[in-house]
């Protein structure tokens, strides 16, 4: 029964590469081994001695793949009391939990986010409408974190307990550390993203070359949408050594441009002001643009007489954007104009109320006048939380913008794993606000400890995650207060502590301002903890193997588990959770319709079994130690067929 068990693993990528490959190429799997030159000669590579081709390369690349496609063993551990909005129907462990009536959709996680992805990989595999992040520049100030190969979670451990460190200039691997800390985490990400799905990164001219590069060889370059420069300084630097620098830039790469459609952006009173209506045509204000256009199509090169008798041919290299039975309707229709002598080139007339919800094309430069400065976005946050110096948050009329161009709606989900002081989940949960939507948030930062020199720790601020957290609680607030002012009299004041009207069904605001904290940490079973052990001596290996005897470890509950099981085995981390009572054992129903259903207790009798299958759970989870030896597992086993539920043991 090897089947039914567990391996407490993150999601293994290579493999579900490998299926995905051997379902399109089966003729290229020889004895379940990948041959490589068949696949090439297979896609028309045909295998040469040309070792001269083009390729972005550096030391670590290769190692820094093989990192990015070891399985985790570590776990999210749930951190109900640092959260807002967490339904947790419970007994025991109430004392901790605050209870609310709406569950929200939304998560913060302080972890390393290279652990994180992993992790999420099972969970939110192409569930991912949109990824925004603002990495390190590398300017030799900022954090560049250097992954440990053999255990990345203890070297995730000495960082965050110590003030880290800045990656110099004067290092001889400058640019390397910073590739092979983007390169395995892009890698992933995009693992995440769904086949509409879009990735935004923020990033300046010290590195703006090597992450075109590296994004081309993630997403493929045929999926470069665009490089933004956003106007992030609205005046000059007098003490610049030689050019004021005033922008940034945000690259922009789509999963796949085929699928992929960009939001247009809400027309402006500007923008509408440039149509006019001269000739008083009865259907509104319009304006005038070329008909040409430069993808070429022969059926669309036509010769055109005006009015004045003069044939006119479409510019060199170009073709009309009508067909010419499509230019004639127009002709007839009075949408085409050839000048007031009616001897120009023809324009044809667009009218305003026929392009209102259509919106205006994105233009790749962001002027601050639209979407914010880099002091709007520290103003932002200093006058949230009373606390200045934080280093670049961006502008929330930044975020929003992008967000719109990604054209994420709905319950779509949006991932930041270098949240810093969470702007993304501010803009997520003001965009809401304003338009009615229900997108959702999932935001990552490692928990850096602040400099005890900084505002940010004079203000009680310890770490990184400490103050997006309190962004987050802060900015909910303010919008609730905000939108309170817009319904009709009668709506309660709402604080953070009461979450109880927040996004309940009977809420008159319906806006989710909450979030569920998680912090990465190693697995709740010592049996899943790859966590290396290196015994001094034949005493500590005994003592190791007593620990073994008790599998979950002493200072995890069984919330702990609960979630780490829904996280191994694909749950979203939003669903409920609920405490069920069956005859006097604690199990734990997930979902609202139960779809998963865990029992930790131990002696577990083949009546207790049975309730549990009452419940009709799609796949039933219960601890190796709760049966009592193998005939109780057989029994747990035939049980659970004979309903067709599918049980597992962890």
């Amino acid at each position: 029964m090897s089947e039914m068990k567990l391996d407490g693993l993150s999601m293994d990528i290579e493999q579900a590469d490998r299926d995905r490959l051997r379902a399109v190429f089966p003729q290229c799997f020889v004895e379940d081994k990948l041959d490589i030159d068949k696949l090439l000669t297979m896609c028309g590579e045909y295998i040469t001695n040309d070792f001269e081709k083009y390729k972005f390369e550096w030391k670590g690349k290769s190692e820094c793949l093989q990192l990015a496609q070891r399985r985790s063993t570590g776990t999210l551990r749930p951190k109900p009391e640092e959260s807002v909005g967490w339904r947790v129907e419970s007994g025991d462990n109430s004392s901790t939990t605050p209870l609310s009536n709406f569950n929200s959709q939304n998560l913060y996680i302080k972890g390393d986010n290279l652990e994180v992805l992993k992790l999420l990989q099972t969970s939110y595999y192409r569930q991912v409408k949109m990824i925004y992040i603002d990495p390190p520049y590398n300017t030799g100030n900022d954090f560049v974190y250097e992954d440990d190969f053999a255990d990345p979670l203890a070297r995730y451990r000495e960082v965050t307990s110590q003030t880290t460190k800045s990656n110099p200039e004067s290092m001889g691997r400058f640019h390397t550390n910073w590739l092979n800390m983007m390169y395995p985490r892009l890698r992933l990400a995009a693992n995440l993203l769904r086949d509409d799905g879009v990735c935004f990164i923020s990033i300046d001219d010290n590195e703006v070359h090597n992450l075109r590069k590296l994004c081309d060889e993630v997403f493929g370059e045929e999926n470069f949408v665009a490089q933004f420069i956003w106007q992030r300084a609205y005046s000059p630097k007098n003490d610049a050594k030689y050019v004021s620098n005033s922008h940034d830039y945000v690259l922009m790469y789509a999963k796949s441009a085929i699928g992929f459609q960009i939001g247009r952006l809400p027309r402006t009173e500007e923008a509408n002001a440039r149509y006019s209506n001269p000739d008083n045509d009865p259907r509104g204000p319009w304006k005038s643009s070329d008909m040409s256009v430069k993808t070429y199509t022969p059926a669309n090169d036509y010769p055109i007489t005006a009015p004045s008798g003069r044939v006119i041919e479409p510019p060199t290299g170009r073709c009309w954007s009508l067909s010419k039975n499509a230019f004639f309707e127009r002709l007839n229709d009075g949408r085409i104009l050839f000048g007031a002598d009616g001897n120009g080139v023809p324009r044809i007339k667009r009218f305003l109320n026929e392009l209102k919800h259509d919106g205006l094309v994105p233009q790749s430069i962001l002027f601050y006048k639209d979407v914010g400065h880099s002091q709007e976005g520290a103003q932002e946050l200093s006058k949230l939380i009373e606390m200045g110096g934080f280093d670049g948050p961006k502008p929330v009329r930044l975020m929003k913008h992008l967000i719109t161009l990604s054209h994420a709606k709905e319950s779509d989900i949006i991932l930041d794993f270098f949240s810093g002081s969470a702007t993304t989940a501010h803009a997520v949960m003001q965009l809401n606000a304003e338009d009615g939507g229900n997108r959702r948030f999932i935001c990552v930062q490692l928990p850096e400890q602040c400099d005890e020199k900084s505002e940010a720790y004079k203000a009680g601020y310890r770490t990184i995650c400490d103050i997006g957290i309190e962004r987050i609680k802060r900015a909910g607030r303010k919008l609730c207060e905000s939108r309170e002012s817009r319904v009709e009299s009668g709506v309660k004041q709402l604080t953070l502590e009461d979450n109880s009207t927040l996004n309940s069904p009977n809420s008159k605001l319906n806006l989710d301002i909450g979030f569920k904290v998680f912090e990465l940490d190693s697995s709740n079973l010592k049996t899943w903890d790859g966590t290396p052990v290196l015994p001094e001596d034949a005493q500590q290996l005994f003592d190791r193997m007593n620990e073994m005897l008790d599998r979950v470890k002493p200072d995890r509950t069984d919330l702990d588990m609960v979630y780490e099981i829904m996280l191994k085995m694909g749950v979203p981390l939003t669903y409920s959770v609920n405490e069920l009572d069956v005859q006097g054992k604690k199990a734990y129903g997930i979902g609202d319709d139960c779809m998963l259903l865990v029992c930790l207790a131990e002696d577990l009798p083949p009546e207790v079994i049975e309730e549990l299958c009452d419940y009709a759970p799609a796949k039933l989870i219960i601890g190796k130690n709760c049966l009592a030896d193998a005939t109780a597992m057989a029994n747990a086993h035939y049980i659970c067929q004979d309903k067709s539920i599918e049980l597992k043991l962890v």
